[in-house]
């Protein structure tokens, strides 16, 4: 049996997560400690929410601090990993016919992608590239492309998802740290009974009564799609990685893919 890199999907919530130690940033070490050394790692990051569909493709990718008004500390955090651009030919060549763009200089490593690295990889040795939510596409297509991107596990590389199943920055309550309204644990606790027995049944999550609430935009669940469609392509469920809540309106759940 051909070795599978494994996939995973990261409910990244605050960048101060970069700087802190806590129960989420450990599940993301040990994860990273528990897998060979990947050849390279492919993240799909929320932040990243275009109207195309690219990855990057330069030789040195640029640390993006996409944020505003947290700490000194966090800005001058710098993930400096090295691009492939060999690697970003071949995904493109990889999930044809659909299109993917190169990205030569506009983008980098944004904090979807760096606030988890930093536990995950913190030498920075490891290429990073990531790859676009085109924005103007439906769940079907992001679903589809993630089971594209399955021959790349075979190949060494690691798909990194990085978002929040829940992610209503309008409804944030600072004063429940730790803590989840009753509408984003129905969510939560439905895609999760989905994505670990069937992930290719996430589509129906767009219909689930506390949709509008838990994803007010898309970008931040989109990112789930490509491990459901990786999970279907290797005809295995994934697995709780972490789970909880933050300040009312997060989910912090991630998941694991491993095996064939």
């Amino acid at each position: 049996m051909t070795h599978l890199m494994p996939a995973a999907f990261v409910g990244h919530g605050n960048p101060m997560n970069a700087l802190e130690q806590n129960r989420y940033t450990q599940a993301w070490s040990t994860f990273a400690s528990s897998m060979q050394r990947p050849k390279a790692i492919l993240v799909v990051s929320a932040h990243w929410f275009v109207n195309i569909t690219a990855v990057t493709s330069m030789h040195v990718p640029r640390t993006i601090h996409d944020f505003y008004g947290f700490p000194q500390a966090l800005f001058d955090v710098q993930y400096p990993a090295p691009g492939d651009p060999l690697l970003a030919q071949r995904i493109v060549d990889a999930v044809q016919p659909t299109y993917v763009g190169l990205d030569k200089d506009s983008w980098g490593i944004d904090h979807g992608t760096w606030s988890v690295l930093v536990h995950m990889f913190p030498k920075a040795d490891v290429p990073v590239l990531q790859l676009s939510i085109n924005a103007t596409l439906p769940f079907e297509y992001h679903f589809d492309l993630g089971a594209r991107l399955h021959a790349l596990r075979s190949e060494g590389v690691l798909i990194l998802a990085s978002g929040n199943v829940v992610h209503n920055l309008r409804l944030v309550d600072w004063n429940s740290p730790g803590l989840g309204a009753d509408w984003a644990h129905r969510f939560d606790d439905d895609v999760r009974s989905i994505m670990t027995s069937d992930a290719a049944l996430l589509g129906r999550a767009g219909v689930h009564a506390d949709y509008p609430l838990a994803v007010p935009t898309p970008d931040h669940f989109l990112p789930l799609a490509y491990i459901a469609g990786l999970s279907a392509a290797a005809n295995v469920p994934a697995r709780t990685l972490v789970d909880g809540y933050e300040m009312g309106s997060l989910s912090m759940t991630a998941y694991e893919l491993t095996g064939a």
